[in-house]
């Protein structure tokens, strides 16, 4: 019994022994500090600045307004310019519009008036034909007695006009002259109802249908001119749209979130101060992406490696967030911090930085933002862990 309780004593000192030399010996950071990139939003164009007041630390939502930058001075001339082109070109289709509809009523005009010379000219043609016709009917019924007699009456001509020169004046003359004074009207009265006139002193269409040709070709000209000058007026639209867009973008900015889970984080500027374009404005924290900035002795940095496992605890709390190693900055690495939240003591830039990427730390909505709060961070395992287990 003497020896058993002895074996225990020994055995309870040798793992209390184990304990703390294990807690001791484990690989893990003096300090390890959530930390998160910082997104700076600038001006994008010249103006006053009219922020929205929103406080430092507010969580913000995806594409929230933040600021507004106004220049009421923004240069207009060029949308001015465009303007006036546009102005020109409306009036000169306007201009061709007019004098298309005046071309057309013209024609109309015409075209009614050569209908009525057409109507005009068959009813003339016809009435000569028809008196040709009758005139050889009377002289076919004559006699040779009375042709010459016949022939003056039923031509109404004088002889000379019967007659080539030095023919007499004879019934088979005057006869034959009829017969082709008939032809001739046959084909001149088919010919104009086709709308072709023959005679002797005009051409083969009258004025108003020489005139019709003249505005259709005319028509022609304003109509492609119409069109060019259309198409020269939807260009000009289309640049004036975009001038206006530029003129909009030139007078008036907004600021807003670029992302969601984001902390208003610093405010550079002050209230409706006139800013230049690229000026910073605002500081934002984007919580979505929040790591763990640490640091740790030479001989633990040299036991790392990218992508090993290791696990982070807030200070105070038991509960181990799993982890990776995302980057080995080592000794100095003060640049890197240019672009994140919480900046490294002068006691971190003497150890070796290390940076661990904790996936389930940004997906806890209980702790939400939580840059700037501080625990540890351990690579190894540890005597206790199945102990903290019980109590996660």
């Amino acid at each position: 019994m003497k020896y058993t309780r002895l074996i225990i004593g020994i055995a309870a000192i040798l793992a209390t022994l184990w304990v703390i030399i294990g807690e001791q010996m484990t690989a893990a950071s003096a300090n390890a500090t959530v930390n998160a990139p910082v997104v700076t939003l600038r001006a994008p164009v010249a103006g006053t600045l009219e922020m929205q007041g929103h406080a430092l630390g507010a969580r913000l939502g995806q594409n929230e307004l933040l600021a507004t930058v106004n220049d009421p001075l923004a240069d207009s001339v060029r949308l001015y310019d465009l303007q006036l082109e546009a102005d020109t070109a409306g009036a000169a289709y306007a201009r061709l519009e007019a004098d298309i509809e005046q071309k057309k009523k013209a024609r109309a005009d015409l075209e009614a008036r050569a209908e009525r010379f057409h109507a005009a000219r068959i009813e003339e043609i016809e009435a000569r034909l028809k008196e040709a016709r009758e005139r050889v009917a009377l002289l076919e019924a004559s006699d040779e007695s009375t042709g010459s007699a016949a022939a003056s009456l039923a031509d109404g001509v004088t002889v000379e006009d019967s007659r080539r020169p030095g023919e007499p004046v004879t019934r088979a003359l005057a006869l034959s002259h009829a017969r082709e004074r008939v032809e001739t009207l046959e084909i001149e009265l088919a010919t104009a109802r086709e709308g072709v006139y023959l005679g002797d002193g005009y051409n083969d269409a009258p004025y108003a249908g020489q005139r019709m040709a003249q505005i259709d070709d005319e028509l022609d000209s304003l109509n492609a001119a119409l069109t060019e000058t259309d198409a020269q007026r939807a260009a000009i639209e289309r640049r004036m749209t975009r001038a206006r867009q530029r003129l909009g973008r030139q007078s008036r900015a907004e600021l807003r979130t670029p992302a969601e889970g984001m902390l208003f984080w610093e405010t550079l500027q002050a209230d409706a101060v006139t800013v230049q374009r690229g000026d910073p404005i605002l500081r934002l924290v984007d919580c979505s992406r929040s790591m763990i900035t640490l640091s740790v002795t030479e001989r633990t940095f040299n036991s790392l490696r990218v992508g090993q496992d290791a696990s982070f605890r807030f200070t105070g709390q038991s509960h181990l967030y799993p982890a990776t190693v995302g980057r080995l900055a080592g000794s100095g690495a003060r640049t890197i911090y240019a672009n994140l939240a919480v900046a490294p003591s002068a006691k971190h830039l003497e150890r070796y930085d290390v940076t661990l990427l904790v996936p389930s730390l940004n997906a806890d909505p209980e702790i939400g933002c939580a840059v700037g709060r501080t625990g540890r961070a351990f690579f190894d395992g540890r005597p206790l862990d199945i102990f903290r287990g019980w109590f996660d």
